[in-house]
């Protein structure tokens, strides 16, 4: 479960502390993001403000990889712990092992959530990440004069999610009223064993200006910055009997292209391409060739379903290179006409350029033709969505 229902009245930016961005993109949605990466599948209880709830949905299918899971917003609490009641009321019965996450500690690595869940599961009891506290602690009177140096080796920093079997931390929650600073201190005054496994520090929380930068900061220098890079090849064999179509294009008085569709090489190369970026499989998995409503399909069709495919992912399409691999046509005196016809389907730039391979290999021969495509993803950023209540 993921909890989103704090006012963050110490940002003092006039808006929930999940729902202020950064780069772009909400803290919500960041918090997301890692959780859906999760190789083994997950339910997704997110907990918000009063009147948020709409808007939290809205994030969460724009999200990459956030149409394709089971995510509900729910109305949180007036505490944290308020908050994670109201949302194991929501488990599925399937659930065993339960992972409570902070959206403040938006940068928190997929691997944590998963070493987390892979120790609760392997010892039976509660786990929590943390980091060994590094700085020298005092103890103070409230004057602020210093009573003690507090020794280190023994403390712990504790981060989220912090994990549990589901029976323990319901069990817990059945037995006390009082509130509680974490999740593992309810546990353990129930009587369940609780441990710390190593955190990561790009788990801290989000609670000052200063960090808020901080995390800035690091989504901007982020290699990534929410880009996907994905490849496709397709290779058709020639067959004069066939019509050649190639890059959206009809080519009168050429050869054509063998295939179940139109043999459109270029148009599913970049299909590849889109889909591999999106971690959505190939064509041939989405589109298979024993589907008869595909039956001579023109590539456009391939184009716009795989446009809408990855839209529902959460990626846009920012830009497409191809080779076209080949002795035949000669793609230079229609270049142009083939970029502007893929690119206003697609609403991106195409580039298109063409090689022979010097008579080598099967293109070399004249015996069918290729294409490798190369697609850039950008994930959808939810600036323009906005709480209308």
């Amino acid at each position: 479960m993921l909890l989103a229902a704090g006012n963050g009245v110490r940002l003092g930016l006039g808006e929930p502390k999940a729902f202020i961005e950064i780069s772009g993109r909400t803290i919500l949605s960041h918090a997301l993001e890692p959780i859906l990466n999760m190789r083994e599948p997950v339910q997704i209880i997110v907990t918000v403000p009063p009147s948020y709830i709409p808007l939290a949905k809205e994030i969460a299918r724009s999200t990459p990889g956030g149409s394709r899971s089971e995510i509900i917003a729910i109305l949180g609490g007036p505490s944290r712990q308020a908050s994670v009641h109201a949302a194991l009321a929501q488990l599925s019965p399937s659930v065993e092992i339960v992972l409570i996450h902070d959206a403040a500690r938006p940068l928190t690595p997929t691997r944590v959530f998963e070493a987390v869940a892979a120790e609760v599961r392997n010892t039976g009891f509660g786990v929590i990440p943390g980091l060994p506290v590094t700085d020298t602690i005092k103890k103070t009177d409230e004057n602020g004069l210093i009573l003690e140096t507090v020794e280190r080796s023994s403390l712990t920093s504790v981060q989220t999610p912090q994990g549990f079997p589901r029976e323990h931390i319901e069990h817990a929650h059945s037995l006390t009223a009082h509130d509680f600073t974490d999740d593992a201190a309810l546990v353990q005054e129930a009587g369940y064993k609780v441990a710390v496994l190593a955190g990561d520090e790009h788990a801290f929380k989000i609670t000052t200006g200063g960090e808020l930068r901080r995390a800035e900061q690091l989504v901007t220098n982020s290699q990534t910055l929410g880009l996907r890079v994905g490849t496709g090849m397709d290779v058709h064999q020639i067959d004069p009997h066939h019509p050649l179509w190639l890059a959206g294009l009809f080519w009168p008085d050429q050869a054509g292209l063998a295939g179940h569709s139109d043999g459109d090489v270029v148009c599913h190369a970049i299909c590849d391409a889109m889909l591999a970026a999106a971690g959505l499989g190939d064509l041939g998995a989405m589109f298979g060739v024993d589907d008869p409503r595909l039956e001579n399909a023109p590539g456009e069709l391939f184009l716009r379903e795989t446009l809408l495919l990855i839209h529902g992912e959460g990626f846009e399409l920012g830009n497409v290179t191809v080779q076209l691999i080949g002795n035949h046509p000669k793609l230079g005196t229609r270049r142009k006409e083939a970029e502007l016809l893929l690119s206003g389907i697609l609403g991106s730039t195409v580039s298109i350029t063409a090689t022979t391979s010097d008579s080598l290999g099967f293109t070399g021969r004249g015996e069918g033709v290729a294409a490798i495509a190369t697609a850039l993803l950008h994930t959808k950023t939810p600036s323009d969505i906005r709480h209308s209540s």
